[in-house]
């Protein structure tokens, strides 16, 4: 099954998404941020793929920095 992640470089950003994209409909959240992606910060958001054009539409509006990547789940 593929996940997808978002990074960000604060964990206030990080939950500041979560708001955003909630508050759109979108479902979304926090997770540790895997080891193997980053370090910066310790919180990313998961979401379902099919999402990701929703999602980033409101993370650009909002004018948000961030990085998605996809993850497989065993």
């Amino acid at each position: 099954m593929t996940f997808g992640v978002v990074l960000f470089h604060t964990t206030t950003s990080a939950i500041r998404a979560e708001k955003i994209l909630m508050k759109a409909g979108l479902v979304v959240k926090l997770v540790p941020t895997p080891r193997e992606l980053s370090s910066d910060c310790g919180i990313s958001l998961r979401f379902s793929p099919g999402d990701e054009a929703d999602l980033r539409q409101n993370l650009d509006q909002a004018q948000m920095e961030y990085e998605i990547f996809y993850l497989e789940k065993n």
